[in-house]
């Protein structure tokens, strides 16, 4: 019996090193420079994006949904302080430009929404699918560099976690 407990400990220990590994190995590369259509067609180019200073890049599986519109709220309505700490926000999911766009409005979301169809950004960012929907992910991003990665990206708490990284980064 012990062998077992002891195997499994060992396991467990080992799966958590790994996913803690693979949380942050993100962490300090540099952004990826795609470019991708909006939700009113108009091509953006991340790299002229990242110049601007702070940028979230997040991702999510469809608009309209549950979670889906809880976590742009999240950002929606915590927009004015995050944008006074020079914070530009973009949504990646692979929605069309009519469902973004129609998302964008319906929620009155002040930041972009980028359709990415072919999954171009998603492949980029390295954000995995399921079912051929990008998972729930968070990219903080400064002078082209991630400086945050958050592998499970919050729905209704999104907007807060994204300020204690910001806060976190004024104190560097």
């Amino acid at each position: 019996m012990d062998f077992y407990i002891k195997s499994f400990l060992l396991l467990t220990v080992f799966l958590l090193t790994f996913v803690q590994a693979g949380k942050n190995e993100k962490v300090g590369q540099n952004a990826p420079l795609v470019t991708a259509i909006d939700q009113d067609s108009v091509e953006v180019n991340f790299e002229d994006v990242y110049k601007t200073g702070l940028v979230l890049v997040y991702f999510y599986p469809k608009a309209n949904t549950s979670g889906c519109t809880a976590q742009a709220c999240s950002l929606r309505d915590a927009y004015a302080d995050l944008k006074q700490d020079g914070l530009t926000i973009i949504g990646v999911s692979k929605d069309d430009t009519k469902s973004q766009k129609s998302f964008k409005d319906k929620y009155n979301l002040p930041f972009t929404l980028i359709a990415d169809k072919d999954k171009k950004v998603i492949k980029a960012f390295g954000v995995p699918t399921i079912l051929g929907f990008a998972k729930r992910q968070a990219f903080l991003i400064k002078d082209g560099i991630i400086v945050w990665y958050d592998s499970k990206a919050s729905t209704k708490e999104q907007a807060e976690d994204v300020q204690k990284q910001i806060d976190l980064l004024k104190k560097k």
